[in-house]
């Protein structure tokens, strides 16, 4: 009975070590003809005194988001509203024009007004000041305050930590811009990187631009010495080597790609066949150029047929007063420009047909927001050839004749260049002002588009919508939840409102309602269609680009603004201040920005005379990291 009974045992013993072997080796069989090794969910060992008396678990598989759609979010630079064909503008973008005739469009988007802001929002679903974003992730241009210290915190995640933890695979490519000064070196730490923030693989530079042709690239945490090829092919070859790693290895998981172009930020540089499509199409000058982007506007419907054109910026002088020299320069800066966002276009489009020629199109939903901010205000009057933050070394007439000198050279690899606030204004057309002002349209409206095959159709909607909400509308379009916790973290609330609500309802009543706007002085409340604004003076345009020689000091004129109120749903261009005439309107407005400054830490109201009196700007202009420019062995 003994012999029996130790049999039976051994017998169980032997059978439960073969299924849990069994389960081991399923398991662990490695990926065959691409397909993704299965995920096995945990189970507990069973521990005896001997190997023979115990069962092992098997090893857990990798998570997979099985049956999930690609996601690919593209963001371009300092692209204005009204630039891209697609949207009335005069650049050729036939893969933006694909893209919209087939997805939604939301026309009613917004951004922040600048780029650190806008990435840090847009990663993280939360506000830009709530994230510690207020300004950017530097000593000079930013502030040891909550709201402005530009450090990213664990418990506000971003969507690549949330889509990696579902089991999708995650890239970052082109600008990252979030990276804190002193952490930007090969000694780290990471932890504000892009391999810090969720994604496992990063190609492109940390700073906030860098020189198309001698870019200072970084691949995941090391410089990368490139080619000389232009930094668009660059991000477009290195996604496509993502892309089939990606299906060689493992085909079920589905990918997470956040695309950033350094286009069309400045400095704007493309090879000179893509400048002379456009050669001589800007003569006419900004003025006319603007009323032709607005007629092509009412024309495709995107403003109402009754609207009208904001007036010209009183800091943009009328092209019919502008001398032969500046006229010719002024012109060759547009032609530049246009070169480059279409090369740019282009480059996407490469992209895009790879994915189609793979057969991953139409399982993939591509976002693209075309532009972090409205067009640059960034050259001042009379563009520039020597770089971002370049300080004027010469008086305006010393200006011009160094442009003339070089005119030839603009917009090719030879300088660093960037056009002047006219075609700013222009290229922002239907709205007013431009990028950094966070008070106005033509600073924070960018249009977004939707492409997902077989999940949305082609469709124009005009729901109110920010950046912040892109987060929530990606996981939920693909059936993720917000988790609670990353890495054992407790996470923040997520501010966005997701937009799903909207794909099938073009009439859906809008969700996000209420949206406070900052930035160095100039700030906005957007609540159920009506908008509270303001903006001090001096601004940025006013000190580093308007005056000659630099001042020491600038008045500060904190807590003297002037505000102003539209009703969107009427007037939405801003044309129609109703302040004087609302006055209860716009108290009740201001109490709204207030509860959303300090749920949101906004204070200090940190503007530009803060920042100008405090700062040496020749110094500034002089530290640059090794990142932001190219290499010695580069140049």
């Amino acid at each position: 009975m003994l012999v029996r009974e130790r049999v039976k045992n051994m017998t169980e013993r032997s059978t439960i070590r073969l299924i849990a072997r069994a389960a081991l080796i399923a398991s662990t069989v490695p990926a065959v003809m691409g397909q993704a090794i299965a995920q096995e969910p945990p189970k507990q060992s069973v521990i005896g005194r001997t190997y023979a008396e115990s069962v092992e678990a098997p090893w857990p598989g990798p998570v997979i988001a099985r049956g999930k759609p690609n996601i690919i979010w593209i963001l371009l630079d300092d692209v204005g509203f009204g630039a891209a064909s697609a949207f009335g503008g005069p650049v050729n973008t036939p893969t933006i024009e694909r893209l919209a005739a087939d997805g939604l469009v939301y026309s009613n988007f917004h951004t922040t007004g600048v780029c650190s802001p806008t990435r840090a929002a847009l990663l993280t679903g939360r506000n830009h000041n709530n994230v510690g974003m207020g300004a950017f992730p530097s000593r000079i241009l930013g502030a040891n305050f909550p709201g402005y210290d530009g450090v990213l915190k664990p418990e506000d995640g971003t969507v690549a930590e949330y889509l990696r933890d579902a089991g999708y695979s995650t890239y970052a490519l082109g600008k990252w811009h979030l990276t804190p000064g002193p952490e930007g070196t090969i000694l780290g730490p990471f932890d504000r990187w892009p391999s810090g923030k969720g994604f496992q693989h990063f190609y492109g530079f940390l700073g906030g631009a860098t020189d198309q042709y001698k870019p200072g690239l970084i691949e995941d945490q090391r410089p990368v010495k490139t080619d000389g090829s232009h930094l668009n092919k660059l991000l477009v070859d290195k996604a496509i080597s993502y892309i089939d790693e990606q299906r060689a290895i493992s085909r079920e998981k589905p990918f997470f790609m956040y695309f950033a172009t350094g286009a069309t930020h400045a400095p704007h540089q493309v090879d000179e066949a893509w400048i002379a499509k456009y050669r001589g199409k800007f003569d006419k000058g900004w003025d006319v150029v603007r009323q032709e982007i607005f007629a092509r506007q009412k024309k495709m419907g995107i403003v109402p047929a009754d609207a009208k054109l904001p007036p010209r910026n009183p800091r943009v002088e009328a092209w019919a007063n502008l001398s032969a020299p500046q006229k010719k320069v002024y012109a060759r800066f547009m032609e530049a420009f246009s070169g480059f966002l279409e090369y740019t276009d282009a480059e996407l489009g490469r992209l895009v047909d790879h994915l189609e020629e793979t057969g991953q199109l139409d399982n993939t939903m591509i976002y693209l927001i075309v532009g972090d901010n409205g067009g640059s205000r960034d050259g001042g009057p009379n563009g520039f050839i020597h770089g971002d933050m370049t300080m004027p070394s010469k008086d305006n007439a010393g200006q011009i004749e160094e442009l003339v000198e070089h005119f030839d050279d603009l917009g090719t690899r030879r300088t660093e260049s960037n056009y002047p606030i006219g075609w700013s204004q222009a290229t922002n057309t239907p709205f007013r002002d431009w990028k950094g002002d966070a008070n106005s349209e033509g600073g924070t409206r960018n249009p977004m588009i939707l492409f997902a095959p077989g999940r949305v159709k082609h469709g124009v909607r005009t729901q109110y919508s920010h950046v912040i909400d892109m987060l929530p509308t990606t996981l939920e379009a693909v059936g993720i939840k917000t988790p609670a916790k990353v890495a054992g973290i407790e996470q923040t609330p997520v501010q966005g409102t997701s937009l799903a609500y909207s794909f099938d309802n073009a009439k859906a009543p809008t969700r996000h309602t209420t949206q406070y706007y900052y930035l160095f002085g100039s700030g906005a409340i957007v609540k159920d269609g009506w908008k509270a604004s303001f903006q001090y003076r001096p601004d940025g345009l006013d000190t580093i680009f308007l005056t000659y020689p630099l001042p020491g000091k600038i008045p500060d004129n904190a807590g003297k603004e002037e505000w102003e109120l539209y009703n969107l749903n009427s007037d939405f261009n801003e044309i129609n201040d109703l302040a004087a005439k609302m006055p209860g309107k716009l108290a009740e407005m201001k109490q709204a920005f207030e509860r959303e400054a300090q749920a949101n830490k906004l204070y200090p109201l940190i503007n530009w005379s803060d920042i100008w009196n405090r700062t040496n700007w020749k110094a500034f202009t002089e530290q640059t990291s090794v990142y932001d420019r190219p290499r010695e062995d580069q140049k």
